[in-house]
């Protein structure tokens, strides 16, 4: 396994201990030592996963102090465009956004940490991406930014969205707690 932070501080690309034969695919995506070594939070409280259909998009979420968290992404089945939005008032990177493509044939995973929103568009059917979060999701510090409101090109004329998310804020409206 390799860590490696981004331009962005506080968000990491994970290389994971990733194999892939005849018999299938072995990822570790999680070692509590290099996390540690990194500094990084590994206190996880709350584990979960969402299957997504081709052309979903889902975001930009966060949750907002005291129940904002730091969290471990990764693939399972399928393929992502993942969105990062630094949402930091004093960061460097304030309102710019981090994008990869995320496959899980890859072996790569994102930690991000606490004052980013994070969104995905699945690249085909049947995608299911991992969550492992600092703190129980509670819905009342549920929040988000509407996820075409902030410059990102997600290269889609129809995307499937919900309704919750067509309804966020918009960036230019949005006041950080972060």
């Amino acid at each position: 396994m390799k860590i490696v932070e981004t331009e962005f501080k506080g968000l990491y690309l994970i290389k994971t201990h990733f194999i892939k034969d005849e018999r299938g695919i072995y990822n570790k995506v999680f070692n509590l030592d290099l996390f540690k070594n990194y500094n990084l939070n590994t206190n996880f409280e709350e584990f979960f996963y969402s299957e997504s259909q081709k052309d979903v998009i889902i975001g930009m979420h966060f949750q907002i102090p005291p129940y904002d968290h730091e969290k471990l992404i990764f693939e399972v089945k399928g393929s992502v465009s993942d969105v990062i939005l630094d949402i930091r008032k004093k960061s460097k990177t304030f309102g710019k956004f981090f994008e990869i493509t995320m496959d899980s044939n890859e072996g790569i995973a994102l930690y991000v940490s606490k004052g980013f929103a994070h969104g995905f568009k699945s690249l085909i059917d049947n995608t299911i991406i991992c969550y492992i979060t600092t703190k129980v999701y509670n819905s009342y510090y549920d929040s988000g930014i509407k996820f075409d409101s902030f410059g990102y090109d997600w290269k889609i004329k129809e995307p499937i969205v919900s309704e919750k998310d067509r309804n966020l804020i918009s960036f230019d409206r949005f006041e950080s707690p972060f």
